[in-house]
């Protein structure tokens, strides 16, 4: 029996990419995600914002949780798993879902990436792995934890086509949103991303990630390529409407206290519901849910003023209490004070007029209570034609 100690990691663990990053921080501004040292901010959220909007940007998602379903009844397990019905996804596509315990509450949400009908990979926020083999247990198929084994890129702005060109993967030019492809042995693209914009994910073998990444900055001159953090892409993720867990909504295996989790229908997502399909996690539930109605309301809203709301409550007449702002920021690109919110319901859904948010100001040390109007929008803030356009422009 060997007794060489075995070196234990302590703390956050680093990406294959993190000394690459390390290598071109500014800031040393860093966070732990899923286990793993990732960025807040590499030089400023400002440049790194606009870069999204304007060039071309890399985000390492590497620390994603990354799940492996195949086998004959692979297909039959996801569509347990989710609400939506996997089998209206083709191969070679790429579909968001959101999965439930039995009461109809949202673990959380994800990718799913359909191979073929008895392979397909699930990237999530959340470690599924337990109740991925909770949920596949009489089923014939195989869930492999490939966390550590598949390692990603998003490659991110109106310019990472052309980039993606100079890089030798042009390839990509006719896949629309959400198309999936293998572009180089090992080497998959998907055309997805969480910026509400042009881009991409590229995902390789975790040992072959850097290699990738050295290949797209070698060709990121000539199309400002910048590599960014975690602020940055709240900021767009929120102008494109998209949520967040554990931040717009707490994922029930998560929540300590009762009475904390959100179905997807109390988070807007009636569209990924589909009954039909038969029974899935939370099936009854929800199905209780929409004919007894629903206890809370997540929608978009423009707010007044250019102070950013985040964490701010929400006031009906000024007097009542009747929700909170989830997440919250002032968009330099469409020059609105906007913000995710969830309200009490009918708040928010029925009842939309006059409803008041109320922001606390620290100037200069003196806090200044402000309440200004709010209103209540069914579009993504941010939309732009380049983010669907096949083939992609060229900038």
């Amino acid at each position: 029996m060997s007794k060489t100690p075995t070196a234990v990691p302590v703390g956050a663990i680093p990406t294959p990419l993190y000394e690459r990053m390390e290598a071109i921080s500014t800031t040393k501004s860093w966070a732990n995600w899923a286990g793993y040292i990732s960025p807040l901010v590499l030089d400023t959220v400002e440049f790194e914002y606009f870069a999204i909007r304007n060039q071309s940007t890399l985000f390492d998602i590497s620390p994603m949780h990354k799940y492996r379903i195949s086998g004959p009844d692979a297909l039959k397990v996801l569509n347990r798993l989710v609400t939506r019905d996997v089998a209206k996804l083709r191969d070679g596509r790429v579909g968001y879902a959101l999965w439930c315990d039995e009461e109809g509450m949202v673990i959380d949400d994800g990718t799913i990436f359909r191979y073929t009908e008895t392979d397909f990979l699930l990237c999530c926020q959340e470690t599924m792995y337990s109740w991925l083999l909770d949920s596949a247990w009489g089923f014939e198929a195989d869930i492999i934890d490939e966390s550590h084994t598949i390692a990603g890129v998003s490659l991110q702005g109106p310019t990472t086509f052309s980039l993606l060109k100079e890089a030798g993967l042009g390839a990509v030019e006719d896949m629309k949103p959400f198309d999936l492809r293998e572009v180089e042995p090992g080497l998959w693209v998907s055309r997805t991303g969480f910026t509400g914009d042009l881009g991409y994910e590229l995902w390789t073998a975790w040992d072959d990630i850097a290699a990738l990444w050295d290949r797209l900055w070698a060709a990121g001159g000539n199309w400002g390529l910048r590599a960014i953090g975690a602020e940055a892409l709240n900021m767009v993720r929120i102008e494109a409407g998209f949520i967040a867990a554990g931040v717009d909504f707490q994922p029930v295996h998560t929540a300590m206290r009762l009475h904390r989790g959100r179905s997807p229908l109390e988070l807007g997502f009636e569209k990924l519901v589909h009954f039909e399909k038969g029974h899935f996690n939370g099936r009854r539930a929800l199905l209780q849910q929409r004919e007894d109605g629903m206890k809370h309301h997540l929608v978009k809203i423009d707010i007044g003023g250019f102070k950013p709301a985040d964490g701010s409550l929400i006031y009906h007449r000024k007097k009542k209490e009747v929700g909170h702002v989830t997440s919250g920021v002032w968009s330099p690109t469409m020059k609105q004070n906007i913000a995710l919110a969830e309200f009490k319901a009918p708040y928010g859904k029925a009842i939309q007029d006059d409803l008041w948010v109320e922001i606390y100001v620290n100037e200069e040390g003196q806090w200044d209570k402000r309440i200004v109007p709010l209103t209540v929008v069914d579009k993504p803030f941010f939309q732009n034609a380049r983010s669907r356009a096949t083939p992609p422009k060229s900038f």
